[in-house]
């Protein structure tokens, strides 16, 4: 069978290159320090251009953060793992909650980005947004693996919470502290996230 891939167009293209400009930019300098004008300069898009592409700054930050997160949460992985049956994959997805290969700058750029909620309606609804979607992801991952607790919903939502709580505050940690290091603290988060799923799968 033969699968025709398709080239991006060049709208396309030159979406996807001014949202790595601006990323960059975004890491280098600050969300707040970088202006529109910078992001045309680097990318060699005239902002008239841009601004055809997205309204504002808030909208170059979200597309940023979706394509992130659906790049990151690999969310086909998880639902071939789970219609499988296939714990050992699902427990594997769950592990990158805990591990991050982000640099110290693109964990204060997390930082910024959940900052700008308490400030940006746009960027607030995203978070939110993005929240939920992980928080279904991860809810549908421990329902696999820990099947017959469905009478403890309460303490899987827990579990999230504890999960998306230790994940941030690694990337927070490496943000102002970029030598820390993590190898010694995700094993020793994982151990006591490893038991918590246990328990519960129990």
């Amino acid at each position: 069978m033969n699968i025709e891939l398709v080239k991006p167009n060049r709208a396309e293209l030159r979406r996807a290159h001014l949202l790595e400009t601006a990323r960059a930019l975004f890491i280098e300098h600050g969300f707040h320090q970088t202006g529109m004008a910078q992001i045309a300069g680097a990318s060699g898009i005239k902002v008239g251009q841009i601004y055809r592409d997205f309204a504002s700054k808030d909208d170059i930050i979200a597309a940023i953060c979706e394509r992130d997160v659906a790049e990151w949460l690999d969310e086909d992985m998880l639902a071939d793992a789970v219609a499988a049956g296939d714990l050992p994959a699902v427990r594997t997805w769950m592990e990158r909650f805990l591990q991050s290969d982000k640099s110290a700058g693109e964990c204060r750029l997390m930082g910024e980005i959940i900052a700008e909620a308490g400030r940006s309606p746009r960027i607030a609804e995203l978070n939110l947004s993005i929240n939920l979607r992980i928080r279904k992801n991860l809810s549908a991952a421990l329902r696999a693996i820990a099947s017959q607790s469905s009478d403890r919903s309460e303490d899987r939502e827990s579990l999230i919470d504890l999960i998306l709580t230790m994940g941030m505050g690694i990337k927070m940690r490496r943000g102002v502290d970029p030598d820390m290091k993590v190898e010694p603290l995700y094993r020793c988060i994982s151990s006591i996230i490893d038991q918590r799923i246990d328990a519960l799968a129990a």
